[in-house]
């Protein structure tokens, strides 16, 4: 039974930071992709980033030059460090592990709220 487990969220003022950690455990493959998403109230669940396990790097226009994701998918562990936030990064903040053996996996999400 693989779990997914996200870390680190919370409330930060606009222009804050954080990082988000997630774990997939109960395997014993490596991780094929690993990704954060996020869902807003009202809102359709969005990619946020992704990282493969050979290294290819994908963000969403809304991160780029803010977030920045990073992983050691053989350990099945993945991390985002969001810096300048904003109002509208107010999210739940998914973590999702890709197996092609197995499928997708997902976490239980972590909230993010960017308030002042």
């Amino acid at each position: 039974q693989v779990e997914v487990v996200e870390s680190g969220g919370g409330l930060v003022q606009p222009g804050g930071s954080l990082k988000l950690s997630c774990e997939a455990s109960g395997v014993i493959f490596s991780a094929n992709a690993m990704g954060w998403y996020r869902q807003a109230p009202g809102k359709q669940r969005e990619l946020v980033a992704a990282i493969t396990s050979g290294g290819s790097i994908n963000y969403a226009d809304s991160a780029k030059g803010r977030f920045s994701i990073s992983g050691d998918l053989a350990k099945n562990t993945v991390t985002l460090q969001m810096n300048n936030l904003k109002p509208e990064d107010t999210a739940v903040y998914y973590c999702n592990a890709h197996y092609i053996l197995v499928g997708d996996r997902w976490g239980q999400g972590t909230q993010v709220t960017v308030s002042s």
